[in-house]
């Protein structure tokens, strides 16, 4: 990923979301301050209306967030390759995955229209938007465009 991180970066933790302060020397390693869970799993997180912004606003790593449901076939296609993604682009950059029917003011709130939709934050604004499940290859494609 091209994207230019600061150092030390303040990472929020995948499980209890508390920021932690990572020298970038040491990304990819370390546990949480708060928890003492791993701050890199290799997989997706599970983003809710209470930690969604957190992980988008407070952490230095730009997060793609996956907007799918259980019902939709593409999405159930896509799922395996996005788990991939999470282990392949870790630790410079957060997958996250937000269940539209679980969720649905984070579906409004970024006016999610189809699924599966891709959202690219940074600093809590989003950077790039695209839908439609696709390869791995052209999923690294299309982050490393918007980076």
């Amino acid at each position: 990923m091209a994207a230019t991180l600061p150092d030390p970066l303040i990472v929020a933790c995948p499980a209890c979301a508390a920021p932690n302060r990572v020298p970038a020397a040491r990304l990819g390693a370390g546990t949480c301050g708060k928890c003492r869970s791993a701050l890199f799993a290799g997989k997706p997180l599970t983003l809710t209306g209470s930690n969604f912004d957190r992980h988008a606003r407070t952490s230095d790593l730009p997060l793609l967030v996956d907007f799918w449901a259980s019902w939709c076939g593409p999405c159930r296609q896509f799922a395996p390759i996005f788990e991939t993604a999470a282990r392949d682009f870790e630790p410079q950059l957060r997958l996250g995955k937000v269940d539209t029917e679980a969720e649905p003011g984070l579906s409004t709130r970024f006016a999610v229209r189809s699924i599966p939709s891709l959202i690219l934050f940074s600093k809590g604004r989003e950077v790039a938007r695209t839908a439609g499940a696709m390869p791995l290859q052209q999923l690294a494609a299309w982050v490393r465009s918007v980076l």
